[in-house]
């Protein structure tokens, strides 16, 4: 929440542009924020790429140049000012031209550029044009100058050399994302008078006093100025304010003030207490600059214990358990990636419990609002730098634009109450280890890695210096160079043998990590999300609009293989889609709850991937659009605060029963755990009550894995928070001789938008999973209903006041491979 310039100095060039084929043969408008794609398709030049294999006819305006062009008006008295060009978010490779001179010329999407004008402008009309150069052009050129060959992932990758360009890396194409390379501006462009000083950064430092409880913050404010003079600088922060007369100087300025707070409202990541916020702002001259900033003590502890290299966030003394998902770009069109877009998907986490984000190396630094978004919403940021999967230049001129880069990126965020930690790049040490050319030549690219890696690590490390940065994800800590996808006992680790490997979801439970940043499973989006995309006669696995949104290879075949491992094989496409999602649940449920139970040995486990680019197979628990995945409700039990979680022994001859307490206080859990029949009967297995506290997990009950082929293992428990009910499948799913359960869904209106659907059975019925077709929330879902225990959910409209019982439609495991009475009626 910043506003750095004095509008009176300045003048916007946001708005209306046209953008223009560099032949001239197109012509359209193009609103700059914004890309020339969506400005392309939305003047019908080009097909909506999202639906069906459109994807093929959206490449080729990447492949060309193209131009971009408005007019402005300047008075006599503007022109007697000093001007400069700002611009940011311009993607990626351009020049920028004010009456034909050329002014600018950049090529890091990842920082503003500033440049002064000149004799440029004129009085009265000026024309203004912004030459975008074809990016697959610019990196394939770049790479026909390397030295040596610096290779990426071609499996990623479906547009080369990206990895040479400072830009989003996934728009090249990813194993989750569409290859279409857009192109523009995304942030900011105007003309400012550099005869004024201007607040190029405001940052903080907190200081707690153990004692007295009151917060002293040390403001710096960094001036620019063209020349020097003085300048009154006064800041507030909520009731406290301070005044100084500043003499800078031409360059930068750095001024510095401390205001104490005697009673702070502390910020907490959700789930741990409350997120105030405190109103920053810095006024210079003419200038304003305006924060919202949390006081709260954060740090990453990552000292050596009996185990290894710990990885823990502890803020304010609380030792935390980080729970949450990967973030990816909010859309594969950067005009559509908008606060009114994003914010439903950062409340949708915070709604199943999540308290971390981990923003992935291959995407983007998010926009300012994004931040303010996670502050306010209390949701810890995992920051990545902008480098994955791929070897990266090393020479003089590379690492000079990376350090401006990530000096400018790091001084921009450190306000932000929620950013946790700094990391370096997205598995680039493990990239070091694919590539035949780099294990040939290790030494050549480990030193051109660890280049590349220091000067991130200083541009940091100078910017804001109280948070950790961390070298690599997946990394065993600093000055460790080794690929620790696989590693245990230190830092952080990608656990993607499940997947890739194809082994059996009990593999989670063989890796012991300090903190599990990446691990996940795929899944089909739902038919109602497909519906608008395909057209139903490819609402086929193997049909090509169906593969072309698949982007890992082999992708559909491991999907529906893996069912057949745990599942009856599905009667149809529509159960096919169904089980991709439980089982998807069930793969992130059996990591997760083992590496809760082993806390505080592992700390963290952020699931790959909240969200998605585009409608596509994928490991994404919220569609593209907004509909939760099954795995996403599923996720609102498996990352409760409190959770009770069964673990098989190594042997499996017995389950373990643990509680799990990510609150502040010690709680008391207790319950009972049983053998559940298909047929609904139940035999006892035992009882538990214990105080579980905040530091570990702890064993209630140990059960012989005794139970019959047609039984599991349910228990119910009870905590602060409520009633809980769950179970544990010793054999897979496909073992169990399932009755009919006679699924009968009741539906009652509630008004505001609301509908309460309740579901009784007469055997029971796993994973029980309602999806209306007018897109909206369900309270839970995928859900074991017993006849003893009806189970009531709530779906709360997102599409306006609409009925949805007509379009609803009922799975469970029974009725995914056989004929089943499944009746829905509306409420008397």
């Amino acid at each position: 929440m910043a506003d750095l310039v004095n509008r009176a100095s300045a003048k916007d060039l946001a708005g209306n542009w046209t953008l223009h084929a560099t032949g001239e043969s197109i012509s359209v408008p193009f609103p700059l924020p914004g890309d020339a794609l969506s400005a392309l398709i939305a003047a019908g030049v080009l097909p909506d790429p999202y639906v069906g294999e459109n994807e093929l006819a959206v490449r080729w305006p990447a492949e060309r140049d193209w131009i971009a062009r408005r007019s402005f008006a300047l008075d006599a008295e503007a022109l007697a000012y000093p001007w400069a060009i700002y611009v940011d978010g311009l993607d990626t490779v351009a020049e920028v031209r004010i009456n034909g001179r050329l002014v600018l010329a950049a090529a890091n999407m990842f920082r503003p550029h500033r440049a002064e004008v000149g004799n440029a402008l004129r009085e009265g009309d000026n024309e203004i044009e912004i030459v975008f150069r074809s990016n697959v052009a610019a990196a394939t050129e770049a790479a026909a100058r390397l030295p040596f060959e610096l290779p990426y992932s071609a499996q990623m990758q479906a547009m080369p050399h990206i990895n040479l360009l400072r830009k989003v890396q996934c728009h090249a194409g990813w194993d989750w994302n569409i290859a279409m390379m857009p192109f523009g501006l995304y942030g900011d462009i105007r003309l400012e008078r550099i005869d004024l000083p201007a607040i190029a950064y405001v940052q903080h430092r907190q200081r707690h006093d153990a004692a007295t409880g009151a917060v002293d913050v040390d403001v710096e404010v960094r001036i620019e100025a063209k020349a020097a003079g003085e300048e009154l600088l006064t800041v507030e922060l909520g009731d406290e304010k301070s005044s100084l007369q500043v003499a800078f100087t031409a360059g930068t300025t750095v001024a510095t003030t401390t205001l104490r707070i005697e009673n702070p409202r502390l910020w907490w990541p959700v789930g741990s207490g409350d997120q105030p916020l405190y109103d920053l702002t810095v006024t210079l001259g003419g200038a304003a600059h305006r924060q919202r900033i949390g006081l709260r003590r954060l740090e990453v502890v990552i000292k050596r214990d009996e185990i290894g290299v710990p990885l823990t966030v502890r803020i304010n003394g609380l030792d935390l358990f980080c729970r949450g998902a990967n973030w990816i770009p909010g859309d594969a069109l950067p005009s559509r990636i908008t606060p009114e877009a994003v914010r439903p998907l950062l409340e949708d986490a915070v709604a199943v419990g999540m308290n971390m984000l981990r923003i992935w190396g291959g995407g983007q630094y998010e926009p300012d609002w994004f931040y303010d978004l996670c502050d306010e919403l209390g949701i810890l940021v995992w920051q990545d730098m902008m480098f994955a999967c791929a070897l990266y230049p090393a020479d003089n001129a590379f690492l000079a634009e990376v350090d401006r880069e990530i000096e400018h990126q790091v001084r921009r965020l450190s306000h932000h109450a929620s950013i946790a930690l700094y990391c370096g790049d997205n598995e680039v040490i493990g990239a070091l280890t694919w590539f035949e050319i780099a294990r040939t030549n290790r030494d050549r690219y480990l030193v051109a890695y660890d280049r590349l890696s220091r000067t991130i690590e200083l541009a940091v490390n100078r910017a804001d210096p109280e948070r950790l940065f961390w070298p690599s994800s997946p990394s065993k800590g600093p000055m460790d160079f080794g690929d620790a996808w696989k590693a245990e006992g230190s830092g952080d680790q990608h656990m993607w043998d499940v997947w890739h490997a194809g082994k059996s979801f009990a593999a989670y439970r063989g890796v012991r990590p300090r903190f599990a940043s990446e691990f996940g499973f795929q899944s089909f989006v739902s038919l109602s999300t497909l519906r608008r995309y395909i057209d139903e006669e490819d609402l086929d696995i193997a049909s090509p609009a169906m593969e072309l949104h698949q982007k890992n290879a082999g992708g559909n075949a491991r999907i529906v293989e893996t069912i057949s491992r745990y599942f009856r094989f599905p009667k149809n496409f529509e159960n096919v889609v169904y089980l991709s999602q439980v089982q998807q649940g069930l793969a992130m449920k059996t990591g997760i709850d083992f590496w809760r139970s082993i806390k505080p040995e592992c700390m963290g486990a952020l699931y790959w991937q909240l969200n998605d680019t585009y409608p596509v197979a994928s490991w994404s628990s919220i569609e593209y659009g907004g509909r939760w995945k099954l795995l996403h409700s599923m996720a609102k039990r498996f990352f409760a605060p409190i959770n009770v979680v069964a673990i098989p022994s190594a042997d499996i001859a017995t389950v373990g029963l643990f509680a799990v307490n990510d609150t502040p206080s010690e709680v008391v859990v207790a319950g009972n755990a049983f053998w559940l029949s298909v047929d609904g009967a139940r035999r006892p297995a035992g009882d538990f009550m214990k105080t579980v506290p905040v530091d570990r997990a702890v064993l209630l009950l140990t059960v012989p894995a005794n139970g019959s082929p047609d039984e599991v293992l349910a228990f119910n428990w009870s905590d602060p928070s409520g009633e809980h009910f769950d179970h544990h499948a010793v054999s897979p799913y496909k073992a169990l001789r399932l009755r009919d359960p006679g699924l009968v869904v009741e539906a009652a209106k509630r008004g505001g938008g609301e509908w309460c659907f309740t579901i009784t059975v007469s055997a029971p019925a796993f994973y029980v999973a309602l999806e209306t077709d007018p897109y909206g929330v369900f309270s839970d879902n995928a859900v074991l209903v017993t006849p003893e225990a009806p189970v009531e959910i709530i779906w709360t409209s997102r599409s306006g006041d609409v009925d949805p019982v007509d379009s609803l439609v009922v799975h469970d495991l029974h009725s995914s491979y056989r004929p089943s009475e499944i009746v829905i009626r509306r409420a008397s």
